[in-house]
């Protein structure tokens, strides 16, 4: 179980970071990695209280982290 969430952790930082640098968002790059993070955190949890979500929990945090970047507003260039 804790491998799970420090891959959890990796993935959703790697994603913050990488929208980011692709210019996805505007919020800087510790915002950015802060709210994957967090929304990996929740979909994990979830995943285990409640048993929602993919089979696969690095698809999970993919998927968490990059919905809360849609989700929270973000200024997104033009």
């Amino acid at each position: 179980m804790f491998p799970i969430l420090i891959g959890t952790v990796v993935i959703a930082g790697i994603i913050g970071y990488a929208s980011e640098k692709m210019e996805f968002t505007r919020n800087g790059y510790l915002p950015s990695i802060i709210i994957c993070v967090g929304a990996a955190f929740l979909a994990y949890f979830v995943k285990i209280m409640f048993g929602f979500g993919f089979r696969m929990p690095g698809l999970n945090a993919a998927a968490a982290s990059v919905v809360a970047l849609f989700l929270i507003p973000v200024k997104r260039r033009k």
